[in-house]
């Protein structure tokens, strides 16, 4: 696959800072990633990057099969520009979360349902029973995203976002504990896979393949 996930670092908060003003009109600061990365038992932070190819790194997959998608962490310091991030709360029994960002030029690529089932895999590792998120009512292929994954509408933020007063739907997962959503998910994970094996090249020049 020619993208790899990897935990946020520290290190990584500046490029972070930069791809969010990109990519929203209302971007943390960048003390708050900072902050929440020194809570890694309740924040799940991550980042996706462009894998060159013939780079010489395995993939690194969990024991126990939940991650079907390859999980890599690189100990090469001259990594690839970020092209996406995700973050989660995680409290007792529910994950929540709270971003997902990807460069605009590089959307239409899947790479924030990679971000976005990446936190749903953390999710059921962590033993959280439910996944619950907000997203602006105008964002359709947002919604469309999280309608496909089993995510259905339970209420609305009024004037939730700063930026322009607009309204937020409330989203909930299906429970993830339960065999139905496991096996949707399955299923889901492994066309992503496929979907995400057919890009090739670098970032700004990435083709599918024939």
């Amino acid at each position: 696959m020619p993208f790899v996930i990897e935990p946020m670092t520290q290190d990584d908060v500046q490029e972070v800072s930069q791809v969010e003003r990109r990519c929203f009109t209302n971007p943390w600061p960048s003390s708050a990633y900072r902050r929440e990365l020194r809570d890694t038992e309740h924040n799940y932070y991550i980042v996706v990057r462009w894998r060159p190819p013939h780079t010489g790194v395995p993939d690194e997959r969990p024991r126990g099969g939940l991650h079907l998608l390859p999980f890599v962490r690189r100990a090469d310091p001259a990594k690839p520009p970020i092209l996406g991030f995700g973050g989660m709360w995680n409290m007792l029994d529910e994950a929540h979360i709270t971003t997902i960002g990807v460069l605009p030029e590089q959307r239409g690529r899947s790479l924030g349902e990679l971000l976005f089932v990446t936190m749903i895999d953390e999710a059921i590792r962590r033993r959280s029973r439910w996944v619950t998120l907000e997203v602006r009512v105008s964002n359709a292929s947002a919604l469309a995203l999280y309608e496909k994954y089993g995510f259905t509408r339970q209420g609305l933020r009024k004037r939730y976002y700063s930026d322009n007063g607009e309204d937020a739907h409330i989203m909930w997962s299906p429970a993830l504990n339960e065999s139905p959503t496991l096996e949707s998910l399955a299923g889901l994970r492994a066309t992503l896979g496929l979907r995400l094996a057919r890009w090739h090249d670098s970032p700004n020049g990435a083709v599918r393949s024939p």
